[in-house]
């Protein structure tokens, strides 16, 4: 197998392709191994240097502190990535994870959920990381960054010029949009 590896615009964070499954479920997030079972996940998460790791269908990224080189980690993921599938592993997450919040949501929110999955979420997934609406009152959209998003420098930018945008454009309601 052969594990392809993709610079994101965060540079501490880089994003690997395995050319299989990796969640099955939806995107999710894990910062802690104590927060999961799974073996790849939790060895990843031991490797000194990394923060946190993001799954997406077919790609996880991988965060690390500065200090830490890619140099230094990138062969030690990409085997442990080889191993998880040699070993007979159909994916890496089997669990239901919903993308959207739960709760009742009013016209405007479903109209924001919908510019993010159908528009927003894809161009991030692009780049190793997702976006989640968390919240809207009076007049600001509050979402979630993960994955390569999360602490990337230019995802500030993203969020004034691309997100705010796109969605004061479809929604004149919206006046601006925070990350949490």
């Amino acid at each position: 197998m052969f594990v392809q590896t993709q610079k994101t615009p965060n540079p501490n964070s880089l994003k690997f392709i395995p050319g299989r499954t990796v969640s099955n479920d939806g995107p999710y997030e894990i910062l802690n191994k104590d927060e999961t079972k799974n073996t790849l996940i939790r060895n990843i998460l031991s490797i000194n240097g990394v923060t946190g790791i993001f799954l997406g269908e077919d790609f996880l990224s991988v965060n690390k502190v500065d200090e830490t080189s890619w140099e230094d980690i990138q062969h030690i993921i990409i085997s442990y990535i080889n191993e998880f599938y040699a070993e007979g592993n159909k994916c890496i997450i089997d669990k239901s994870n919903s993308s959207e919040p739960d709760g009742d949501f009013d016209e405007i929110e479903k109209k924001i959920i919908h510019i993010l999955e159908t528009k927003v979420r894809p161009a991030v997934a692009k780049d190793g990381g997702d976006i989640k609406f968390k919240e809207y009152k009076d007049g600001k959209v509050k979402v979630e960054l993960q994955g390569s998003c999360s602490g990337c420098p230019s995802s500030t930018m993203t969020l004034k010029q691309g997100v705010q945008n796109l969605l004061s454009h479809y929604i004149p309601e919206v006046k601006e949009v925070l990350a949490v």
